[in-house]
């Protein structure tokens, strides 16, 4: 009998990629979104349900009578404003949502919770940032996914709640929104008009999405895992301005104007993961390098 899966947001960019990776592993998957996506965005045989995480009378009524064996918790969104400026709603999002899942979701015969967090949860600790230091938030967002982070492995220590944190830093590929880095330096390029960026100095680490999806699906069955944090990631620091230079290689053309945009207040200048965690507990590693995936993106972009 095929196991059933839960993949919440599972209509945004890394949901989609995941969710037909698992329709094609063999799970019976259903996608529960803030907003249905349009039928020819759909996965083929995959349910999709409507709700709110954050409203919990709707995802009880949603979710009612409901069972699981593997739950994803891919929903919220990256804003980083300020707490003044949104970032109360922004941290109620996450952490509010989280909470309203675990009261609604049946908890007998769960066999693995994996809650996605970010990369920003380490704020400015040094790189490579591993698993064992301590987090320090810089936006009200991170602060929301770390609140996250210690409900869920308080739960798992003292109730025993089968839960692992995947840690995703800079995910990319095919199917990206416009509005994110690598999708917009793409359009720049071709556009080969001038357009403005920052200085390019930040390292970062990015991850294509396959390889982001196949280490979920991995830690879905891994005993090993429960009431960890775990770094998916490539471990690879590349600076922005290296990736900027790839696209306008791989394009042929772009003006991207250096420096037009400052850096953000308090952003970390050196993101990167350590990896071996996963390495080691996972037995997983990425394997699409960056130029093989920034090339499969441009294509994909422009068809």
């Amino acid at each position: 009998m095929s196991e059933k899966l839960l993949i919440v947001g599972g209509a945004g960019f890394i949901g989609k990629n995941l969710t037909q990776k698992a329709v094609e592993s063999g799970f019976l998957t259903t996608v529960i979104s803030l907003n249905l996506p349009k039928e020819d965005y759909k996965v083929f045989n995959t349910e999709y349900l409507q709700a709110d995480v954050t409203k919990l009378d709707h995802l009880k009524k949603t979710l009612l009578n409901r069972k699981f064996d593997y739950i994803v918790n891919l929903s919220g969104y990256i804003d980083h404003s300020n707490f003044m400026s949104g970032g109360r709603e922004i941290i109620n999002t996450h952490f509010d949502g989280v909470q309203n899942l675990l009261q609604v979701i049946d908890w007998d015969g769960l066999k693995k919770f994996i809650q996605i967090g970010s990369s920003d949860e380490y704020g400015n600790q040094s790189a490579p940032q591993s698993e064992d230091i301590r987090e320090s938030p810089i936006s009200s967002y991170s602060a929301g996914k770390l609140f996250s982070t210690h409900l869920l492995q308080m739960l798992h220590k003292t109730e025993g709640f089968p839960v692992v944190i995947l840690r995703l830093f800079l995910v990319y590929g095919p199917g990206q929104s416009k509005k994110r880095f690598l999708p917009q330096i793409i359009d720049g390029c071709f556009s080969d008009l001038g357009f403005p960026v920052s200085g390019g100095a930040q390292l970062r680490d990015f991850c294509y999405v396959d390889d982001v999806s196949r280490g979920i699906l991995m830690a879905l069955k891994n005993k090993d895992v429960e009431g960890e944090v775990i770094n998916l990631a490539s471990g690879e620091p590349i600076s922005i301005r290296e990736i900027i230079e790839i696209v306008r290689g791989l394009v042929g053309k772009g003006s991207p104007e250096f420096g037009k945009i400052p850096y953000r207040v308090g952003e970390n200048m050196s993101l990167y993961a350590d990896t071996k965690k996963a390495n080691k507990i996972l037995k997983w590693m990425s394997k699409t390098s960056i130029g093989d995936g920034i090339k499969k993106t441009i294509i994909s972009q422009n068809l």
